[in-house]
This record gives C-alpha cells, sequence and structure tokens, in this order.
C-alpha cells in the first residue's frame, strides 16, 4: 500500500505549518530545511504557489498523486463548488474520519488501525484507510480492539463535540458521519481555490 514513509518534519518546516500535527522541530526550526534555509527569501510564483497548497493537501491527508487525482476528478464532476467538494471527499475517508472522532491520534495512526482491522463501519470490518464514507454511516472500534492502548490514550480527554458534521457514541466507541463538512468547519489551512486552478491548467 502506497504512502509517504519520509521525513515528516522536513515536510512541516517546507510548508512552516505542523501539517502532520504537533512538532517540537518546527517549533524550533521554524524556516525552510536545508543549509540556507534560514537565510532564504524565495519569491513564488503562481504556479509554484498553486502546487504548494496541492502538496500541503496530499501530505496533511496522506494521499499520493493518484489518488489525489482521482478525487479532484470526482469532485469536478459533482454538482457544487468543486474546491469545497475535494476537501469533503477527503474528509470522508475512513481513517480521516477515525481520526477527526478522535480514535487515533494522528492521520498516520489511524491509517494504521484501519489496515490492521481495528475498524468497523455499519458492523463490518472495512481495512481500507481510502474507503469513502456516506453520510449516515457509522465507524466505530471492533469489539475485540476496543482494550488497545493506543485507542485508550487517544480518547482519553478528547473533545467530541469538536467537529459538528460527527456525532460520537461511547457505547459502540465509535460515531456516525452526519452529513458532509461545510468548509467553514474544515480546520485545514488549504487554499483549495488554488488547487483547482492548478489542474484546470
Amino acid at each position: 500500500m502506497a504512502r509517504y514513509t519520509g521525513p515528516k518534519s522536513k515536510i512541516a518546516r517546507k510548508f512552516g505549518e505542523p501539517i502532520f500535527g504537533e512538532d517540537k522541530v518546527l517549533s524550533k526550526k521554524n524556516y525552510a530545511p536545508g543549509q540556507h534555509g534560514a537565510n532564504k527569501r524565495r519569491k513564488s510564483s503562481e504556479y509554484g504557489n498553486q502546487l504548494r497548497e496541492k502538496q500541503k493537501a496530499k501530505y496533511t491527508y496522506g494521499v499520493l498523486e493518484r489518488q489525489f487525482r482521482n478525487l479532484f476528478d470526482k469532485a469536478e464532476r459533482t454538482k457544487g463548488v468543486t474546491g469545497e467538494i475535494l476537501l469533503q471527499l477527503l474528509e470522508a475517508r475512513l481513517d480521516n474520519v477515525v481520526y477527526r472522532l478522535g480514535i487515533a491520534p494522528s492521520r498516520a495512526a489511524a491509517r494504521q488501525l484501519v489496515s490492521h482491522r481495528h475498524i468497523t463501519v455499519d458492523g463490518k470490518v472495512v481495512n481500507i484507510p481510502s474507503y469513502s464514507l456516506k453520510p449516515g454511516q457509522i465507524v466505530a472500534v471492533r469489539e475485540k480492539s476496543k482494550s488497545l492502548e493506543v485507542i485508550a490514550d487517544s480518547l482519553a480527554g478528547f473533545n467530541h463535540s469538536k467537529y459538528p458534521w460527527l456525532e460520537w457514541d461511547e457505547n459502540v466507541k465509535g460515531g456516525k458521519l452526519l452529513h458532509h463538512p461545510q468548509r467553514e468547519d474544515i480546520p485545514e489551512n488549504i487554499k483549495e481555490q488554488s488547487i483547482v486552478e492548478l489542474y484546470s491548467k
């Protein structure tokens, strides 16, 4: 299963944002990586800015180029604002919803929980991180996996009312996707219109 496995702090420093979550290295070295990273004052072109936003979105959600392009094509075919629909499709991925529900501390950890068959959708085990959820579907921790330390630690003190498009159910250790999120409810700092413009060239 293809995914990015390189140094995450280096990528976070490249964008100047903690796109993989809290990062001690980024707080100490808040400048681009490399020998001259602290002194670089690069002027970026419009194309460069658009490409940067696409790369940021890909790294944030842990999606590779082909998957990302397929999602964009699907968003383009769907009625509505293409950029917003693209983010909604990314948010509806199973690994992302597991992360948003607080079951895992990061998207990478969520991906692993899904791959290792610890997560169910509507009561059936699903081990595909890219599985696209539909409103009304319920994501939960498999009965045998509820005692896992990584899940218990992640859920401890997590604010389940954080995302209005998800409804938490303590009994099943999971939640329901009520609807696709509105753009203002998605906290990621991504300029989706730049991605649309990039692919429209």
